[in-house]
């Protein structure tokens, strides 16, 4: 099984050869403010799923939970694609609507509802968090 994700020129790709082990919702404003959207949607893979091919420009910047995360994005129209956090170095997120994919199963978890706009519904059968989570994969607290 593979699944391609790309940006909107199609000059960064990535090839997935595996369903991910995670998908979120992310409503912090970093997120907001990253993608232009009220909302952030990111799959998990581990890294020996995942195939980077074309050229990226990378964002850095230290998340809430103390950890940088790298961001790969297109130098030609700007599409985020893909992540790398020094928090699980074992892992790469892709933005789930690189994928332009319906059929991608649903994210199981909403994070950082505490900036979440009001009027976006999100579905009840998921783990609601007003924060993100750790590096042992537990609630942040403030």
């Amino acid at each position: 099984m593979e699944r391609i994700a790309q940006c909107h020129c199609g000059s960064l790709r990535v090839t997935v050869t595996a369903d991910h082990f995670t998908a979120l919702l992310c409503h912090c404003q970093a997120c907001q403010r990253r993608t232009g959207s009220i909302v952030h949607a990111g799959a998990y893979f581990s890294t020996e799923q995942v195939r980077a091919e074309g050229a990226s420009s990378v964002y850095s910047r230290m998340s809430a939970s103390g950890f940088a995360i790298h961001f790969h994005f297109c130098p030609n129209c700007g599409t985020s694609v893909y992540w790398k956090g020094d928090k699980r170095p074992d892992s790469i997120g892709v933005a789930v609507g690189c994928f332009a994919d319906p059929t991608l199963p649903a994210p199981v978890r909403s994070v950082w509802e505490e900036s979440k706009h009001p009027w976006l519904g999100i579905p009840e059968d998921m783990d609601h968090l007003d924060m993100g989570v750790n590096a042992d994969g537990s609630p942040m607290t403030r």
